[in-house]
């Protein structure tokens, strides 16, 4: 979701966006210079309501026709679209080298943000039971899209857009009800679904404070992105001292931000986040738009909504020749960065050049600017661990799903384990939780490469700094002999049990390496997640409604796993850890059933003793997609 920084506001004031609603900046906003090879236009484009959006235009010096448009719609500043780098170079400006030129850039400000008139809604509910009015982010892309082709004579009646996080999820809108003249798609790592595993919620765990930081940004102030000044800096610290997300970061915020209320209402999966969710918008669509679905596999933000995106399109598209799939080993946004790193893992090449300069320069080529040369592969998958590329016709591939099971003793292996295998048990005390990456938790601070680094690579820190803690339960496996490839989909299949009413249940899937690695020493023994979340257990039997759990006895729990492309060498183990708190990410469960934890009381925090079991009768697994071939 999130790509802003304080520096934005900074920006923004600078070129005059916080002019009143509907109205221009006084002055250009880029001088022009005799080098230019492209110009600046503005323009206020009218919606169907007569509400009026600002939206930048760059055209390559000298165009009289025939040219494609790309457009980005985004709540995060349009201004940026030429505020961003001093240059003369169109493709430089856009970070387009890759593509060529022969391209129109535009970017729009959204309803209500920046320079744009009307009011703003967070992730704007489609028309609706939720949204009476006659606009929606669907309607104000079709309409931006019929005023392009209207009034830019140099364009040549072809459209595509494309938006990474937020920008994303507007990017699917504008397919629910596409234009005649949208001809391809990017959704970049876009939030999908909120409550189940994007941005808000994961399975029903509450992203607490993530949430509050955002929804502070962006609904304090409509021409900005101010950040709130935590008065501790250790998040840990702070968010500990704040108890119920309701009671304890609620006050700080004001009538100004909407979304919260909204969250603090409807902490279970019901009618109004199904209508946000952009893979329950094509059971039927009107038109198949060519799209390409782009995934970072350790998308520390909106790590559900790709893979789920192109499934629901997916089942349209019977020729397999207009949904794609790309998936790289990428944190949230960084297919536009150096991709030969990521924390500690080097990826012996910069992946996201690859995949621009070969996938998304070949799709854009040709379905938007309609070259003579070849779509990429249906799906194009990094494959972890062997660090190589991978095509196939569909994702996930054909594979062999087998079950990774616990067993007695900390193993882990492929085989049941005994019949009379007692439960391992452990005790999670609310005050006391789980840290989900080194502490001190800083916070997400753009500005700062070091503080923004962190929030980037916690998904692939070293799990070893969770050693010794006596609430993390730990199974492994015998060093492989042979390598293992797992694909897909991952499912964990849980048999616990609590002294408590409630609980959360967190999974993890780690590729544990070598105590000598050959790679490199600092490698020795690291601990790669490779999988994991979260899932709270008061949604076992319905994510509608949430449900005490009996104590003391044994339930079995479906907890999804992000999807994968990973391989196992020889010399490496699997590793699986089990937790019940992902702390400050995920907010706290009081371990005593409440109505609401959005609210729960400084009394129902209570530490509880959970069993994990793994007998032959409640055998604790993993459900893996094993790699039998397939590749090209």
């Amino acid at each position: 979701m999130r790509l802003v920084s304080s520096s934005v506001a900074l920006t923004a004031l600078v070129l005059g966006a916080l002019a009143p609603s509907g109205a221009r900046a006084e002055g250009p906003l880029r001088e022009d210079h005799a080098r230019d090879d492209f110009v600046v236009r503005e323009a206020m484009v009218p919606m169907r309501d007569g509400v009026e959006l600002f939206t930048v235009i760059l055209l390559p010096k000298g165009a009289t026709g025939g040219l494609p448009l790309l457009l980005e719609r985004t709540p995060y500043d349009a201004s940026r679209a030429v505020g961003g780098r001093a240059t003369t170079e169109l493709a430089v400006l856009r970070g387009t080298k890759w593509l060529g030129g022969g391209l129109i850039h535009v970017v729009q400000d959204i309803r209500g943000r920046y320079r744009s008139g009307g009011d703003y809604a967070m992730y704007r509910v489609p028309r609706g039971a939720f949204n009476r009015s006659d606009t929606d982010e669907t309607t104000d892309a079709w309409d931006t899209i019929d005023w392009l082709v209207n009034n830019v004579p140099e364009g040549n009646g072809r459209v595509g857009i494309w938006g990474t996080s937020y920008p994303g999820w507007l990017t699917l809108a504008a397919l629910r009800e596409p234009h005649p003249a949208l001809v391809a798609a990017v959704p970049f790592n876009p939030v999908v679904d909120v409550w189940k595993a994007d941005d808000w919620f994961h399975w029903g765990a509450f992203r607490a404070l993530y949430a509050f930081d955002y929804i502070y940004g962006m609904e304090t102030r409509k021409g900005g992105s101010p950040r709130y000044p935590y008065e501790v800096r250790d998040l840990y610290e702070f968010m500990l001292a704040q108890g119920a997300a309701g009671t304890g970061l609620g006050p700080r915020l004001d009538e100004r931000h909407e979304m919260w209320p909204r969250l603090m209402e409807s902490p279970s999966y019901g009618p109004y986040w199904r209508d946000c969710a952009a893979d329950q918008w094509f059971d039927a669509p009107k038109r198949r738009v060519p799209t390409l679905h782009v995934h970072g596999l350790w998308d520390q933000e909106d790590i559900y909504g790709s893979p789920a995106a192109y499934s629901a399109l997916e089942r349209h598209d019977a020729a397999n020749n207009t949904n794609f799939f790309v998936a790289g080993p990428w944190y949230h946004g960084q297919h536009f960065a150096d991709g030969s790193h990521l924390g500690a893992l080097d990826f012996g090449e910069d992946t996201a050049a690859r995949f621009r300069d070969e996938v998304l320069s070949a799709f854009l080529g040709h379905f938007l600017k309609d070259e003579d040369v070849d779509p990429p592969a249906p799906v194009t998958v990094f494959e972890t661990g062997a660090n190589r590329w991978r095509r196939f016709e569909s994702w996930p591939p054909d594979g062999e799903t087998r079950r990774l099971y616990l067993q007695p003793g900390g193993g882990l292996a492929f085989a049941p384990p005994p019949a009379d295998a007692e439960p391992t048990e452990y005790v999670s005390d609310p005050a006391n939780p789980v840290p989900y990456e080194p502490r001190p938790n800083w916070e997400m601070d753009y500005d700062d490469p070091s503080l923004i680094a962190e929030w980037r690579r916690w998904l692939v820190e070293d799990q070893r700094f969770v050693d010794g803690r006596p609430d993390v339960v730990t199974w492994m496996s015998e060093p492989l002999a042979e390598p293992l490839t797992i694909r897909g989909p991952v499912t964990a299949r849980l048999f616990a049990e609590t002294t408590g009413t409630d609980a959360d249940w967190v999974v993890k899937l780690i590729d544990v390496f070598p105590d000598d690695a050959p790679s490199s020493l600092q490698m020795s023994g690291y601990q790669l997640m490779v999988s994991a979340d979260i899932f709270r257990g008061r949604y076992r039997e319905s994510y509608e409604v949430a449900r005490a759990l009996e104590p003391d006895r044994a339930l079995e729990y479906a907890v999804p796993l992000p999807q994968v492309d990973h391989t196992f060498l020889p010399g490496h183990r699997l590793m699986v850890q089990v937790q019940s708190t992902w702390f400050p990410l995920y907010d706290r469960n009081p371990q005593t059933f409440v109505p609401t934890i959005m609210t729960a009381p400084a009394s129902a925090y209570r530490a509880q003793r959970h069993r994990v079991h793994h007998s032959a009768g409640r055998a604790t697994h993993l459900e893996l997609l094993v790699d039998t071939g397939g590749a090209r």
